[in-house]
């Protein structure tokens, strides 16, 4: 019984580590954590109302996805995503996923690209209602979940971690300047006409996506707004 108690405390520790990245993730897309800030893990615990050690593995966990780097006896520094990255991961993702997007128009079954149309809801739906989190989740679902159609999953991890890299820059002035909408509205579009059969369409469908959205990064920097520092919450996202 003694291993499963230490079992049952190892997932729970998991299981809080996850949280506190997500949490995290929640703040750098809000703007709540800065690029180019030091951030200490007894600092942000502290804010949490739990100990330091699951933040700092949450931390190492952004670490590994390149959204913080680790500062000697300092803590963990924002990274900061300069136009040049942006324009190269940008790059990157339209090399593999336009035409990947054409491939599985082929392939795909339309019950398959049909059980994606309720994701492509949400998304409009959370740009709405102003939920840049929701509306994240349900992006990264809907296009990585087109992605795996095309039975690769390396192709699926590598676009997932361009993704998180980027973090879709700039997402909270893009809701200010009722911008996030139309980029979410643009998915049903995508769906249509993979469902009708046309390859090439879809294809230019995703590349114009994919420059929307570099494009809008690009406007929503021009204004950078400063977001107060508030008390942090697990489970809140």
């Amino acid at each position: 019984m003694g291993d499963l108690k230490q079992i049952g405390l190892i997932t729970a520790q998991e299981r809080l580590r996850d949280q506190v990245a997500h949490a995290l993730r929640a703040a750098l897309v809000a703007g709540e954590l800065r690029p180019g800030h030091v951030y200490s893990a007894p600092g942000l615990a502290a804010d949490f109302g739990i100990s330091a050690t699951p933040v700092r593995e949450a931390m190492l966990d952004l670490a590994r996805e390149g959204l913080v780097e680790p500062v000697r006896n300092k803590g963990f520094r924002v990274t900061e995503v300069s136009e040049r990255d942006l324009d190269q991961y940008t790059e990157l993702r339209a090399l593999i996923e336009v035409p990947t997007i054409g491939r599985v128009t082929q392939i795909a079954t339309e019950a398959q690209l049909e059980a994606l149309r309720p994701v492509a809801e949400e998304i409009v739906e959370h740009a709405g209602n102003h939920n840049l989190i929701g509306y994240l989740d349900a992006d990264r679902r809907f296009h990585l979940g087109l992605l795996s159609l095309a039975g690769n999953e390396r192709l699926v991890e590598t676009v997932g971690d361009l993704r998180k890299r980027s973090r879709l820059y700039g997402l909270t002035r893009l809701d200010e300047l009722g911008l996030l909408v139309a980029s979410a509205e643009e998915h049903h579009e995508l769906l249509d006409l993979m469902l009708a059969g046309d390859e090439l369409a879809a294809e230019e469908c995703m590349a114009r996506h994919l420059g929307h959205v570099r494009s809008l990064w690009a406007r929503a920097g021009e204004k950078p707004v400063e977001q107060p520092r508030t008390k942090r919450t697990l489970g809140a996202h």
